[in-house]
């Protein structure tokens, strides 16, 4: 059943290294389970009711992905997005998580609209081959800038923006240690390495006092969703203030997206001859369908997680791997003590070493015409340092654009190309 509707013979897998791929995926990205009830409590919402609408929302965006679009990406409610939310939108403005939580409800209601009318697979389709393949090892960079910044290998520095940590701390010692052990597993071919490797540093870090095992009862009944659920301002829906941030969520949800799904795309070789992501409007419905539900259950933007990336690494090719995820976020409602245990510095070894494979699709880019490997280069550059997969989109589209106009290399730029270069202007000065 799961070879016939997951076509694994046809993709060159089975179910042994899709459920390995769908653990590793999960492991890498279950710190949110933690980190958004945290980031969203800081508007007085209730964090118990909080991680179960963050387990709950990526549990069915994660499942829409495996069933509807049979890709092995997971989704959740975005980093970034989440920090929006509450301290920006709610702390800054003023205004409260109801309201917040609106803008989301209808942006999910705009994004479904949006990709039924294919206008979102229209601008995913728009970005050039070139971009695609940057897309990808800029999120390497990208991915494993955040691995060494959780591990504490790399912190703020007033002085340079970003320097060295503490080298003689456990965590930071435990991270190296797990890059050292996961490269060797990988070089000897040992499948499930990047898995073994958080487990061994989750381990390690227990009598090292940076694993801090649960206390009371590792089995519990998931928090009640009522203090959340359903709470909109529906009355605000036509404030000038309602536009803005929304339009804000719109934009970083959509380029956050597309970029995760090109480049984990390219890494795992998806890409048709075109340079198109295989049914992305089915991967695009998830995303949209995720931050409708996520709103309603009271949570920030659902979108697909770069962490995905660990999970194609491990050899996860079809959506069995979404499939294994999304069972471990529905399990997670009822263990969290367990999934919440694992430190940054035990997950930070994978996250390191799966931006070193998104770098492979760099390869592709032919750095003989300048007018395609510039503007790869730019959107390779921006996002670790923007810490945006989003700006980094928008930089190299519009340098592609740019430099093939004024080169004479119009007929380059697509339509939708010209017209997102526009828009991206608009947005740095208005």
């Amino acid at each position: 059943m799961l070879e016939k509707f997951f076509k694994l013979k046809e993709n060159k897998t089975n179910v042994r290294t899709e459920i390995v791929a769908g653990i590793t995926t999960f492991m890498t990205m279950a710190y949110i389970l933690a980190v958004n009830p945290n980031i969203l409590s800081a508007t007085g919402m209730d964090k118990n009711a909080l991680f179960t609408a963050t387990a709950l929302s990526a549990f069915v965006a994660t499942l829409v992905m495996a069933l509807v679009a049979r890709l092995p990406f997971a989704l959740a409610p975005g980093m970034g997005l989440n920090a929006f939310f509450a301290f920006t939108v709610v702390l800054g403005m003023g205004h409260s998580w109801q309201f917040a939580l609106t803008a989301v409800f209808l942006e999910g209601i705009i994004f479904i609209l949006l990709t039924a009318f294919n206008i979102r697979e229209l601008i995913v389709n728009a970005i050039p081959l070139a971009l695609k393949h940057a897309v990808s090892a800029g999120i390497g960079l990208f991915i494993a800038f955040i691995g060494l910044q959780n591990a504490g290998v790399i912190i703020k520095n007033d002085a340079v923006l970003v320097g060295l940590g503490n080298m003689s701390s456990p965590a930071v010692l435990i991270a190296l240690g797990g890059v050292v052990l996961t490269a060797i597993l990988l070089i000897l071919k040992v499948r499930g390495a990047l898995l073994i490797g958080i487990f061994a540093a989750t381990i390690v870090g227990i009598p090292c006092g940076v694993t801090h095992l649960p206390g009371g009862h590792w089995l519990d009944v998931p928090p009640s969703l009522a203090p959340i659920f359903w709470k909109f301002e529906f009355h605000n829906i036509f404030s000038l203030d309602m536009l803005i941030v929304l339009f804000t969520f719109l934009f970083v949800d959509m380029f956050d997206t597309v970029g995760t799904l090109v480049g984990v795309a390219s890494k795992a070789d998806m890409l048709d001859k075109k340079g198109r992501v295989p049914r992305v409007k089915q991967a695009l419905f998830a995303d949209s369908v995720g931050t409708f539900v996520g709103a309603i259950l009271g949570t920030s933007t659902v979108t697909t997680y770069v962490e995905s990336a660990s999970g194609v690494a491990e050899g996860g090719k079809t959506g069995l791997t979404a499939l294994s995820t999304a069972a471990l976020f529905l399990l997670a409602l009822f263990f969290a003590p367990i999934f919440t245990m694992i430190p940054s510095a035990a997950t930070a070894p994978a996250l390191i070493l799966v931006g070193f494979f998104m770098m492979s699709p760099i390869l592709k880019i032919n750095f003989e015409d300048y007018s395609e490997s510039i503007p790869a280069f730019i959107t390779i550059l921006m996002m670790p340092l923007a810490y945006s997969i989003a700006e980094g989109i928008v930089f190299g589209m519009l340098s592609f654009v740019l430099l093939k106009l004024l080169t004479g290399k119009a007929k380059d730029v697509s339509v939708v190309m010209f017209v997102l270069a526009i828009l991206f202007v608009l947005k740095f000065f208005i």
